[in-house]
């Protein structure tokens, strides 16, 4: 083969090799971080209209625990709590919309799930909340117990996981049920404060919602069980660990603001702290976000503009809501509850 031909042949090669580098180039996916800083928001998929996690008022604000997690996002990756968008979604798109880069995190109170979490293309990155089927019950009853109602009736979505709940619950202690079923809620809700049924049974926070709402929700009580577990968290698309660990260790870092006692009022104050824990947390003695690829005040910042867990709960569930709901399950581990970080360090 003589020099000329060689030359071309190795001409050729490296032209195909440069193609083909600069086709796969051009074919990578952008990161989600990538895409969320070039557009300057964080896009959150959200229900309209789930009480204490995501309404939105007649002038388009909005409130509640999922909200205030999307907004301690956009403090994390943007500095800026307010860098942030929410697409409202209905319960049969919410999932697709993932899949289809419509939104970079699903929240809308939606359930953690095996399926969910092995079917949809998704991926859950944590509990944000512990809620569960629950049952609510006029006080002149006179009962404190979900065990002392054989023999009641209770008002259920018909078909739904709820009905299933109750058949596998009262059935396994042999307690005797009247099921009263609709495939409306408004109606069973009418159905209960009409008197029609001993109970009305759902998700504990919807309760609590009904029960603000209901003109004699003063003479209502909330039973203490549950009889479910219904984990709300948020969930990414499959295929991008760097945004998975940023939401992951997002929520944990609002939980560890609350074990540490750091709170968006003492935050600033908190600097001056001795404990190396608090120090390394604020990125004073450390870079914890450089492995997230974040800025080193990463988690300061989302305690300075959104505050700790134990904030959010309270001014969206707890009791400077309109639900007045009982920390409960979503405590501090230290307190009884099942809320815990891992350790930033």
């Amino acid at each position: 083969m003589s020099i000329v031909v060689r030359i071309l042949a190795a001409s050729i090669s490296l032209f195909i090799v440069a193609v083909s580098l600069s086709s796969e180039a051009i074919s990578a996916p952008i990161s989600v971080v990538d895409a969320i800083r070039a557009r300057g928001k964080v896009v959150c998929g959200l229900q309209d209209h789930a009480a204490g996690f995501s309404e939105v008022s007649p002038r388009g604000a909005w409130s509640g625990l999922d909200v205030e997690f999307c907004s301690a996002l956009a403090a994390a990756v943007l500095g800026n709590r307010d860098a942030v968008k929410f697409l409202s979604l209905n319960a049969g798109d919410r999932f697709k919309s993932l899949q289809d880069d419509d939104v970079d995190v699903l929240l809308g109170a939606t359930s953690w799930t095996l399926t969910r979490d092995t079917e949809l293309g998704a991926r859950f990155t944590g509990t944000l909340y512990y809620d569960g089927q629950g049952f609510i019950i006029p006080r002149n009853h006179s009962i404190a117990s979900v065990l002392e109602l054989s023999g009641a009736s209770i008002c259920v979505l018909s078909g739904s996981s709820d009905e299933m709940a109750i058949s596998d619950y009262f059935g396994s202690r042999k307690m005797r049920y009247q099921l009263i079923t609709s495939d409306r809620w408004e109606d069973l809700v009418k159905t209960y404060s009409d008197g029609g049924c001993t109970v009305l049974t759902g998700d504990m926070t919807l309760l609590a919602y009904e029960k603000s709402r209901l003109a004699s929700g003063a003479d209502q009580m909330l039973l203490p069980e549950l009889i479910s577990k219904e984990p709300y968290g948020p969930a990414v698309r499959l295929g991008d660990d760097a945004w998975f660990a940023i939401v992951r260790w997002t929520a944990m870092a609002l939980v560890a603001g609350e074990e540490l006692n750091i709170s968006s009022g003492n935050v600033d104050a908190m600097k001056a702290s001795p404990s190396h824990e608090v120090r390394r947390f604020l990125g004073l003695d450390a870079d914890l976000g450089a492995p997230l690829g974040l800025s080193r005040d990463w988690a300061y910042q989302v305690i300075r503009q959104v505050g700790n867990y134990g904030e959010i709960f309270e001014r969206t569930l707890g009791q400077s809501s309109s639900l007045k709901l009982d920390r409960g399950l979503n405590d501090l581990w230290t307190k009884g509850g099942l809320m815990y970080s891992v350790p930033f360090r």
